[in-house]
Protein backbone atom coordinates (compact mmCIF):
# COMPACT_ATOMS: atom_id res chain seq x y z
CA UNK A 1 0.00 0.00 0.00
CA UNK A 2 1.22 3.13 -0.94
CA UNK A 3 2.34 5.72 1.78
CA UNK A 4 -0.30 8.46 2.68
CA UNK A 5 0.62 11.98 3.74
CA UNK A 6 -0.78 14.28 5.28
CA UNK A 7 1.02 17.58 5.12
CA UNK A 8 -0.88 20.35 7.31
CA UNK A 9 0.51 23.72 6.07
CA UNK A 10 0.92 24.82 2.52
CA UNK A 11 3.31 27.43 3.12
CA UNK A 12 6.54 27.72 2.02
CA UNK A 13 8.23 24.31 4.15
CA UNK A 14 4.92 22.39 3.54
CA UNK A 15 4.65 23.08 -0.09
CA UNK A 16 8.23 22.45 -1.03
CA UNK A 17 7.48 19.10 1.50
CA UNK A 18 4.97 17.87 -0.55
CA UNK A 19 6.93 17.71 -3.75
CA UNK A 20 9.81 15.95 -1.94
CA UNK A 21 7.27 12.99 -0.89
CA UNK A 22 5.45 13.12 -4.14
CA UNK A 23 8.74 12.59 -5.82
CA UNK A 24 9.23 9.86 -3.46
CA UNK A 25 5.85 7.77 -5.36
CA UNK A 26 3.71 8.73 -2.15
CA UNK A 27 0.06 9.95 -2.00
CA UNK A 28 0.06 13.40 -0.87
CA UNK A 29 -3.16 15.50 0.91
CA UNK A 30 -1.78 19.27 1.10
CA UNK A 31 -3.74 21.52 3.47
CA UNK A 32 -3.64 24.95 3.85
CA UNK A 33 -5.77 27.22 5.66
CA UNK A 34 -5.54 30.56 3.20
CA UNK A 35 -7.18 31.05 -0.04
CA UNK A 36 -4.97 29.96 -3.23
CA UNK A 37 -2.27 32.24 -3.28
CA UNK A 38 -2.39 31.99 -7.07
CA UNK A 39 -5.98 33.14 -7.09
CA UNK A 40 -5.55 35.90 -4.31
CA UNK A 41 -5.11 39.41 -5.92
CA UNK A 42 -2.89 40.04 -2.54
CA UNK A 43 -0.60 37.71 -1.02
CA UNK A 44 -2.15 37.38 1.95
CA UNK A 45 0.98 36.51 4.86
CA UNK A 46 3.44 38.29 5.73
CA UNK A 47 5.09 39.84 2.86
CA UNK A 48 8.90 40.52 4.34
CA UNK A 49 10.98 39.61 1.43
CA UNK A 50 13.53 36.73 1.95
CA UNK A 51 16.78 36.67 1.63
CA UNK A 52 17.76 33.13 -0.49
CA UNK A 53 20.96 31.59 0.08
CA UNK A 54 22.84 28.64 -0.14
CA UNK A 55 20.57 26.49 1.84
CA UNK A 56 17.43 27.35 0.24
CA UNK A 57 19.15 26.71 -3.42
CA UNK A 58 20.21 23.78 -2.79
CA UNK A 59 16.60 22.28 -1.71
CA UNK A 60 15.30 24.10 -4.39
CA UNK A 61 18.18 22.74 -7.15
CA UNK A 62 16.36 19.14 -6.27
CA UNK A 63 12.73 19.76 -7.61
CA UNK A 64 14.87 22.06 -10.50
CA UNK A 65 13.18 25.32 -9.26
CA UNK A 66 16.46 27.25 -8.27
CA UNK A 67 17.44 28.79 -11.49
CA UNK A 68 13.77 30.29 -12.08
CA UNK A 69 13.49 31.49 -8.85
CA UNK A 70 17.18 32.76 -9.08
CA UNK A 71 15.76 35.11 -12.77
CA UNK A 72 13.63 36.84 -10.30
CA UNK A 73 15.51 37.36 -7.67
CA UNK A 74 17.89 40.69 -6.65
CA UNK A 75 21.83 39.37 -5.57
CA UNK A 76 22.92 41.23 -2.63
CA UNK A 77 26.75 41.36 -2.30
CA UNK A 78 26.88 43.44 1.14
CA UNK A 79 25.16 45.65 3.55
CA UNK A 80 24.85 49.45 3.05
CA UNK A 81 25.06 50.95 6.35
CA UNK A 82 23.05 54.65 6.36
CA UNK A 83 24.53 56.92 9.32
CA UNK A 84 22.23 59.21 10.97
CA UNK A 85 23.94 62.25 9.29
CA UNK A 86 23.36 60.12 5.82
CA UNK A 87 27.00 59.09 5.09
CA UNK A 88 27.20 55.39 3.30
CA UNK A 89 29.56 52.64 4.12
CA UNK A 90 29.52 48.81 2.38
CA UNK A 91 30.32 45.89 3.81
CA UNK A 92 30.41 42.81 1.48
CA UNK A 93 28.88 39.89 2.87
CA UNK A 94 31.69 37.39 1.72
CA UNK A 95 33.82 36.76 -1.12
CA UNK A 96 33.66 38.39 -4.67
CA UNK A 97 30.51 36.96 -6.20
CA UNK A 98 29.05 35.86 -3.01
CA UNK A 99 25.55 37.18 -2.36
CA UNK A 100 22.38 36.51 -0.97
CA UNK A 101 19.06 37.04 -2.94
CA UNK A 102 16.01 38.85 -2.34
CA UNK A 103 12.82 37.41 -3.42
CA UNK A 104 9.13 37.55 -2.61
CA UNK A 105 7.66 35.31 0.14
CA UNK A 106 4.79 35.39 -2.11
CA UNK A 107 6.17 34.19 -5.57
CA UNK A 108 8.15 32.22 -4.53
CA UNK A 109 5.42 30.03 -2.55
CA UNK A 110 3.22 30.46 -5.78
CA UNK A 111 5.92 28.66 -7.60
CA UNK A 112 6.22 25.86 -4.77
CA UNK A 113 2.39 25.16 -4.86
CA UNK A 114 2.28 25.37 -9.27
CA UNK A 115 4.76 22.64 -9.36
CA UNK A 116 3.07 20.59 -6.43
CA UNK A 117 0.13 20.91 -8.23
CA UNK A 118 1.49 19.38 -11.54
CA UNK A 119 2.00 16.13 -9.59
CA UNK A 120 -0.92 13.40 -9.80
CA UNK A 121 -0.18 12.36 -6.42
CA UNK A 122 -0.79 15.72 -4.85
CA UNK A 123 -3.87 16.91 -3.60
CA UNK A 124 -4.00 20.57 -2.80
CA UNK A 125 -6.69 22.28 -0.56
CA UNK A 126 -7.07 25.50 0.40
CA UNK A 127 -9.50 27.30 2.63
CA UNK A 128 -8.82 24.47 4.93
CA UNK A 129 -8.14 25.09 8.71
CA UNK A 130 -6.80 22.47 10.74
CA UNK A 131 -9.19 21.85 14.26
CA UNK A 132 -8.13 18.74 15.36
CA UNK A 133 -5.13 16.23 14.87
CA UNK A 134 -5.54 12.26 16.09
CA UNK A 135 -1.75 12.01 16.23
CA UNK A 136 -1.99 8.05 16.97
CA UNK A 137 -4.93 7.27 14.33
CA UNK A 138 -3.01 9.82 12.18
CA UNK A 139 -6.03 11.56 11.28
CA UNK A 140 -6.46 15.08 10.66
CA UNK A 141 -10.32 17.03 10.57
CA UNK A 142 -10.16 20.71 8.75
CA UNK A 143 -13.11 23.05 8.74
CA UNK A 144 -13.69 23.66 4.76
CA UNK A 145 -14.48 27.18 3.40
CA UNK A 146 -18.41 26.18 3.29
CA UNK A 147 -18.34 25.56 7.13
CA UNK A 148 -18.35 21.87 6.37
CA UNK A 149 -15.58 19.20 7.82
CA UNK A 150 -13.41 17.13 6.34
CA UNK A 151 -11.39 14.45 7.92
CA UNK A 152 -8.61 12.66 6.44
CA UNK A 153 -6.62 9.38 7.49
CA UNK A 154 -3.22 9.24 6.20
CA UNK A 155 -0.09 6.79 7.74
CA UNK A 156 2.10 10.24 8.21
CA UNK A 157 1.13 13.64 9.11
CA UNK A 158 3.59 16.23 8.31
CA UNK A 159 2.95 19.30 10.40
CA UNK A 160 4.67 22.86 8.76
CA UNK A 161 1.22 25.39 9.96
CA UNK A 162 3.83 27.67 10.99
CA UNK A 163 5.32 29.32 14.46
CA UNK A 164 1.34 28.71 16.17
CA UNK A 165 0.54 24.95 14.88
CA UNK A 166 -2.46 23.11 15.54
CA UNK A 167 0.18 20.10 14.72
CA UNK A 168 2.34 20.77 17.57
CA UNK A 169 -0.82 22.09 19.72
CA UNK A 170 -1.30 18.43 19.91
CA UNK A 171 2.31 17.70 21.36
CA UNK A 172 2.47 20.10 23.29
CA UNK A 173 -0.40 18.91 25.97
CA UNK A 174 1.15 15.09 25.75
CA UNK A 175 3.73 14.20 27.87
CA UNK A 176 7.27 14.74 28.44
CA UNK A 177 7.35 17.52 25.53
CA UNK A 178 9.78 20.71 26.17
CA UNK A 179 8.42 24.05 24.57
CA UNK A 180 9.23 27.67 24.94
CA UNK A 181 8.07 30.74 22.98
CA UNK A 182 10.03 34.01 23.86
CA UNK A 183 9.11 37.27 22.44
CA UNK A 184 11.65 40.05 21.94
CA UNK A 185 11.56 43.13 22.73
CA UNK A 186 10.80 44.57 19.42
CA UNK A 187 8.40 44.51 17.14
CA UNK A 188 8.44 45.89 13.18
CA UNK A 189 6.00 47.55 11.37
CA UNK A 190 6.56 47.48 6.78
CA UNK A 191 7.41 50.43 4.76
CA UNK A 192 7.98 51.06 1.36
CA UNK A 193 10.44 53.00 -0.71
CA UNK A 194 8.91 53.04 -4.20
CA UNK A 195 10.46 53.01 -7.90
CA UNK A 196 11.79 55.82 -9.08
CA UNK A 197 11.07 57.19 -12.71
CA UNK A 198 11.37 54.08 -15.14
CA UNK A 199 11.06 51.67 -12.47
CA UNK A 200 14.72 53.00 -11.51
CA UNK A 201 15.85 52.38 -7.69
CA UNK A 202 16.57 55.34 -5.77
CA UNK A 203 18.98 53.73 -3.87
CA UNK A 204 22.03 50.92 -4.45
CA UNK A 205 20.06 48.29 -5.82
CA UNK A 206 22.61 45.04 -5.08
CA UNK A 207 22.65 45.70 -1.21
CA UNK A 208 20.91 45.17 1.96
CA UNK A 209 20.22 48.61 3.04
CA UNK A 210 20.90 49.30 7.43
CA UNK A 211 19.77 52.35 9.37
CA UNK A 212 21.23 51.19 12.69
CA UNK A 213 20.16 53.32 15.38
CA UNK A 214 21.47 51.53 18.54
CA UNK A 215 17.96 50.03 20.11
CA UNK A 216 16.36 50.04 17.28
CA UNK A 217 17.27 50.22 13.27
CA UNK A 218 15.20 50.03 9.67
CA UNK A 219 16.26 47.81 6.44
CA UNK A 220 15.52 47.82 3.25
CA UNK A 221 15.89 45.31 0.67
CA UNK A 222 15.25 45.43 -3.31
CA UNK A 223 12.53 44.39 -5.75
CA UNK A 224 12.28 43.73 -8.88
CA UNK A 225 10.44 46.47 -10.01
CA UNK A 226 12.98 49.02 -8.70
CA UNK A 227 10.70 49.22 -5.23
CA UNK A 228 12.19 48.62 -1.44
CA UNK A 229 10.58 46.55 0.98
CA UNK A 230 11.41 48.49 3.87
CA UNK A 231 10.94 46.96 7.87
CA UNK A 232 11.02 49.11 10.77
CA UNK A 233 12.52 47.26 14.00
CA UNK A 234 11.97 49.22 17.32
CA UNK A 235 11.02 48.22 21.17
CA UNK A 236 7.31 48.03 21.33
CA UNK A 237 7.60 51.23 23.99
CA UNK A 238 8.51 52.85 20.93
CA UNK A 239 6.48 51.99 18.76
CA UNK A 240 3.85 53.25 21.64
CA UNK A 241 4.75 56.97 21.79
CA UNK A 242 4.53 57.43 17.92
CA UNK A 243 0.87 57.78 17.87
CA UNK A 244 0.08 60.80 15.22
CA UNK A 245 1.51 61.78 11.59
CA UNK A 246 3.67 64.94 13.21
CA UNK A 247 4.95 62.44 15.57
CA UNK A 248 6.12 60.38 12.71
CA UNK A 249 7.13 63.14 10.94
CA UNK A 250 9.63 64.63 13.88
CA UNK A 251 10.80 60.92 14.54
CA UNK A 252 11.88 59.95 11.02
CA UNK A 253 13.12 63.64 10.35
CA UNK A 254 15.44 62.79 13.20
CA UNK A 255 16.69 59.29 13.13
CA UNK A 256 16.29 58.55 9.31
CA UNK A 257 16.05 61.93 7.62
CA UNK A 258 18.23 60.56 4.21
CA UNK A 259 15.00 58.50 3.75
CA UNK A 260 12.38 60.55 4.31
CA UNK A 261 12.82 62.33 0.27
CA UNK A 262 12.61 58.68 -0.65
CA UNK A 263 9.33 57.23 1.38
CA UNK A 264 6.35 59.71 0.00
CA UNK A 265 4.30 57.46 0.93
CA UNK A 266 5.76 57.16 4.62
CA UNK A 267 2.64 58.83 6.92
CA UNK A 268 0.33 56.68 5.33
CA UNK A 269 1.81 53.65 5.44
CA UNK A 270 2.70 53.96 8.67
CA UNK A 271 -0.19 54.69 10.19
CA UNK A 272 -1.68 52.00 8.09
CA UNK A 273 0.70 48.88 8.70
CA UNK A 274 0.45 47.09 11.91
CA UNK A 275 3.33 46.44 14.34
CA UNK A 276 3.71 42.87 14.80
CA UNK A 277 5.71 40.72 16.84
CA UNK A 278 9.06 38.42 16.41
CA UNK A 279 8.94 35.22 18.52
CA UNK A 280 11.72 32.50 18.91
CA UNK A 281 10.19 28.91 19.04
CA UNK A 282 11.73 25.34 20.25
CA UNK A 283 10.13 22.69 21.31
CA UNK A 284 11.59 18.87 21.64
CA UNK A 285 10.42 16.12 20.63
CA UNK A 286 9.58 17.08 16.88
CA UNK A 287 8.14 13.70 15.91
CA UNK A 288 6.14 11.09 17.62
CA UNK A 289 6.86 7.83 16.47
CA UNK A 290 6.09 6.90 13.12
CA UNK A 291 3.11 9.38 12.85
CA UNK A 292 4.20 12.57 13.03
CA UNK A 293 6.63 15.24 12.34
CA UNK A 294 7.25 19.26 12.72
CA UNK A 295 9.03 20.85 10.41
CA UNK A 296 9.91 24.42 9.45
CA UNK A 297 8.80 26.96 11.84
CA UNK A 298 6.68 24.68 13.69
CA UNK A 299 9.48 23.13 14.76
CA UNK A 300 11.47 26.10 15.62
CA UNK A 301 10.10 29.75 14.36
CA UNK A 302 13.20 32.18 14.13
CA UNK A 303 13.67 35.75 14.05
CA UNK A 304 14.41 36.88 10.73
CA UNK A 305 17.92 38.97 11.40
CA UNK A 306 20.10 36.02 9.58
CA UNK A 307 17.99 35.40 7.02
CA UNK A 308 17.70 32.37 7.82
CA UNK A 309 14.15 31.44 8.60
CA UNK A 310 13.30 29.88 5.04
CA UNK A 311 16.67 28.45 4.49
CA UNK A 312 16.86 26.19 7.32
CA UNK A 313 13.12 25.28 6.76
CA UNK A 314 13.96 24.12 3.36
CA UNK A 315 16.85 22.50 5.28
CA UNK A 316 14.75 20.61 7.57
CA UNK A 317 12.91 18.82 4.11
CA UNK A 318 15.92 17.94 2.40
CA UNK A 319 17.16 16.41 6.26
CA UNK A 320 13.90 14.35 6.05
CA UNK A 321 14.25 13.64 2.66
CA UNK A 322 17.70 12.03 3.22
CA UNK A 323 16.79 10.24 6.18
CA UNK A 324 14.02 8.20 3.75
CA UNK A 325 16.80 7.74 1.02
CA UNK A 326 18.95 6.19 4.32
CA UNK A 327 16.49 4.49 5.80
CA UNK A 328 13.79 3.31 3.27
CA UNK A 329 10.42 2.20 4.57
CA UNK A 330 11.99 2.46 8.69
CA UNK A 331 9.75 4.98 9.72
CA UNK A 332 10.69 5.08 13.29
CA UNK A 333 14.32 5.84 12.46
CA UNK A 334 13.77 8.46 9.96
CA UNK A 335 12.08 10.21 12.06
CA UNK A 336 14.10 9.56 14.83
CA UNK A 337 17.22 10.77 13.17
CA UNK A 338 15.70 13.78 11.25
CA UNK A 339 14.91 15.50 14.57
CA UNK A 340 18.16 14.39 16.00
CA UNK A 341 19.72 15.54 13.31
CA UNK A 342 18.01 19.03 12.96
CA UNK A 343 17.16 20.14 16.49
CA UNK A 344 20.53 21.23 17.03
CA UNK A 345 21.36 23.47 14.22
CA UNK A 346 17.88 24.60 14.96
CA UNK A 347 18.49 26.09 18.32
CA UNK A 348 21.92 27.60 17.08
CA UNK A 349 20.36 29.39 14.18
CA UNK A 350 17.62 30.86 16.35
CA UNK A 351 20.52 31.96 18.71
CA UNK A 352 22.69 33.31 15.96
CA UNK A 353 19.45 35.42 14.43
CA UNK A 354 18.99 37.24 17.68
CA UNK A 355 22.58 37.62 18.15
CA UNK A 356 22.92 39.42 14.67
CA UNK A 357 19.74 41.44 15.44
CA UNK A 358 22.12 43.19 17.87
CA UNK A 359 25.04 43.13 15.72
CA UNK A 360 22.85 44.93 12.61
CA UNK A 361 21.28 47.37 15.32
CA UNK A 362 24.08 48.40 17.28
CA UNK A 363 27.34 47.32 16.62
CA UNK A 364 27.39 47.93 13.01
CA UNK A 365 27.93 51.16 14.55
CA UNK A 366 31.00 50.47 16.99
CA UNK A 367 34.41 51.15 15.92
CA UNK A 368 36.01 48.02 17.53
CA UNK A 369 33.52 45.86 15.78
CA UNK A 370 33.90 47.08 12.57
CA UNK A 371 38.23 47.16 12.78
CA UNK A 372 37.26 43.10 13.63
CA UNK A 373 34.92 42.89 10.65
CA UNK A 374 37.84 44.32 7.87
CA UNK A 375 40.17 41.85 9.80
CA UNK A 376 38.43 39.20 9.59
CA UNK A 377 37.05 39.72 5.26
CA UNK A 378 41.28 39.99 4.92
CA UNK A 379 41.31 36.61 6.55
CA UNK A 380 38.45 34.78 4.43
CA UNK A 381 40.24 36.60 1.35
CA UNK A 382 44.02 35.49 2.42
CA UNK A 383 43.16 32.44 3.68
CA UNK A 384 40.40 30.96 1.81
CA UNK A 385 41.00 27.09 3.40
CA UNK A 386 41.94 27.78 6.82
CA UNK A 387 39.61 30.67 7.83
CA UNK A 388 35.71 30.89 7.16
CA UNK A 389 33.50 34.05 8.82
CA UNK A 390 30.68 32.59 11.31
CA UNK A 391 28.60 34.74 8.46
CA UNK A 392 29.98 32.16 5.47
CA UNK A 393 29.39 29.26 7.02
CA UNK A 394 25.75 29.96 7.68
CA UNK A 395 24.71 31.44 4.78
CA UNK A 396 27.39 30.48 1.96
CA UNK A 397 27.56 26.40 3.09
CA UNK A 398 25.89 23.44 3.73
CA UNK A 399 27.84 23.25 7.54
CA UNK A 400 25.78 22.61 10.56
CA UNK A 401 24.53 25.87 12.34
CA UNK A 402 25.98 24.39 14.85
CA UNK A 403 29.10 24.38 14.01
CA UNK A 404 28.67 27.48 12.56
CA UNK A 405 27.64 29.11 15.65
CA UNK A 406 30.63 27.18 17.39
CA UNK A 407 33.22 28.26 14.69
CA UNK A 408 31.86 32.16 15.30
CA UNK A 409 32.96 31.99 18.92
CA UNK A 410 36.72 30.39 18.19
CA UNK A 411 37.04 32.80 15.25
CA UNK A 412 36.32 36.15 17.90
CA UNK A 413 38.69 34.85 19.99
CA UNK A 414 41.30 35.01 17.22
CA UNK A 415 40.33 38.19 16.03
CA UNK A 416 40.79 39.44 19.68
CA UNK A 417 44.22 38.29 19.64
CA UNK A 418 45.67 40.24 16.88
CA UNK A 419 43.92 43.23 17.87
CA UNK A 420 45.29 42.48 21.09
CA UNK A 421 49.10 42.28 19.64
CA UNK A 422 48.51 44.65 16.88
CA UNK A 423 49.03 42.27 14.88
CA UNK A 424 46.88 43.41 11.81
CA UNK A 425 49.65 43.65 9.42
CA UNK A 426 51.12 40.42 10.73
CA UNK A 427 48.31 38.23 9.28
CA UNK A 428 49.66 38.72 5.69
CA UNK A 429 52.46 36.76 6.83
CA UNK A 430 51.72 32.45 6.43
CA UNK A 431 54.28 31.90 8.74
CA UNK A 432 52.37 34.15 11.90
CA UNK A 433 49.21 33.14 11.23
CA UNK A 434 50.46 29.25 11.07
CA UNK A 435 51.52 29.69 14.46
CA UNK A 436 47.52 31.08 15.02
CA UNK A 437 45.48 28.67 13.39
CA UNK A 438 45.30 26.17 16.60
CA UNK A 439 43.10 28.72 18.16
CA UNK A 440 40.57 27.53 15.85
CA UNK A 441 40.61 23.87 16.86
Amino acid sequence: MAEKITIIGGGLAGSLAAIYMAKRGFEVNLFERRPDMRKASVYQGRSINLALSTRGLNALKKIGLDKEILADAIPMYGRMMHSKTGELSYHPYGKDGQAINSVSRGRLNQKLIELADEFENINIFFNARCTDVDVDQTTATFTLEDGSSKTVTGTRIIGTDGAFAATRGKLQVSDRFNYSQSYLHVGYKELVIPEGENNSFRMEKNALHIWPRGSFMMIALPNPAGDFTCTLFMPFEVFEGIKTKEDVSAFFAEHFADSVPMMPTLLEDYMANPTSSLVTVKCYPWVKGDKLALAGDAAHAVVPFYGQGMNCSFEDIVVLDNMIEKYGDDWNTIFDEYQKERKPNADAIADLAIQNYYEMADKVGDKHFLHKKHIEHELTELYPTQFKSQYELTTFSLSGYKYALDQGKKNDALLEHIIANNAEEKIKDPAYMDALWHLLN
